[in-house]
């Protein structure tokens, strides 16, 4: 009797039920939901504002003079690509680009790591160094139009000097945070100055390096575009300009929208490449700490 009554009160097993709602729809839609998600949010704003633009374009929200449809964008980049008008521009941008920020960027490698090797160095020049970055890339325009002309190596000095900033402080920090003991058990076991720099030193500061190469390359590439809206005849920031001066706004936008998705390409692969680099890297770390706590 007993043992009926405790029966009637005992819920039947729930394991039909759990199978039921891990493999039914719902939880099906919950995992790829959640594996979509990450894919889905970084575009979620972009959409969301190029359906706002639509929605105001096709409302009549706001004249199209001032702000054109996302159609007429397309159109005017499509004309641009079938010119041939687009490769030029974008060519343009790219040579001097790459250029300045190869530049900047040795001189900010070599700068950085002789101030990080070398505390003197570090003393005697850090201080006017942090002083000159606080004057912004255009505030430099006129003295170094005063040097150089207008050409094309007006345009390649400022954009190595955005470069150099970021790399050479990132350089700087990287060749500063190696661990003492580390370099105590390098010197223990007999490595030279260039051992210690190369096989203790430099795995350390690698991952440090390439996150202010990234952060270089976004300010010479934000640079770029600033010195040819100034001081230019092609190029994205002159296509800007142009269309300006002639108030196309489609041409404007369509300049902005190329000049925005090169700038993120470009960053994305700065980061897959750094991301590659820092994984690398850890495992380096990871077999110097090894080494250091067996000696």
């Amino acid at each position: 009797m007993a043992e009926n009554t405790l029966d009637a009160h005992v819920s039947p097993s729930p394991a039909p039920a759990l199978r039921r709602a891990r493999h039914g729809p719902q939880a099906w839609l919950r995992q790829t939901g959640g594996s979509l998600l990450p894919w889905l949010l970084p575009g979620l704003l972009p959409l969301s504002l190029l359906a706002l633009w639509q929605l105001g374009a096709s409302q009549g929200w706001i004249s199209e003079q001032v702000l054109p449809s996302p159609h007429f964008v397309w159109l005017t980049l499509q004309e641009l690509y079938t010119s041939g008008d687009l490769w030029l521009n974008v060519h343009a941008s790219l040579q001097r680009v790459l250029v300045g920020f190869a530049a900047g960027s040795a001189l900010g490698l070599a700068l950085g790591a002789a101030m990080g090797l070398w505390r003197p160095l570090e003393a005697y020049l850090l201080p006017t160094f942090n002083a000159l970055v606080q004057i912004p890339v255009l505030a430099w325009l006129p003295f170094v139009l005063l040097l150089v002309g207008i050409g094309e190596p007006l345009k390649y000095i400022l954009i190595a000097k955005a470069a150099l900033v970021p790399v050479t402080l990132n350089t700087l920090q990287g060749f500063r945070q190696t661990p003492t003991s580390l370099l105590e058990v390098a010197r223990v076991y007999g490595y030279t100055r260039r051992q210690q720099v190369l096989e203790v030193v430099l795995p350390y500061a690698l991952p440090t390096l390439f996150t202010g190469l990234r952060l270089g390359f976004t300010k010479a590439w934000l640079s770029l575009v600033v010195v040819e809206l100034v001081a230019s005849s092609e190029g994205l920031g002159y296509l800007i300009v142009y269309g300006r001066q002639l108030f196309q706004l489609d041409l404007v936008m369509a300049a902005v929208i190329v000049v925005g998705a090169i700038g993120y390409a470009i960053d994305k692969l700065l980061d897959l490449a750094e991301t590659r680099v820092g994984a690398s890297q850890a495992a380096t770390r990871l077999g110097v700490s090894n080494t250091g706590a067996r000696a």
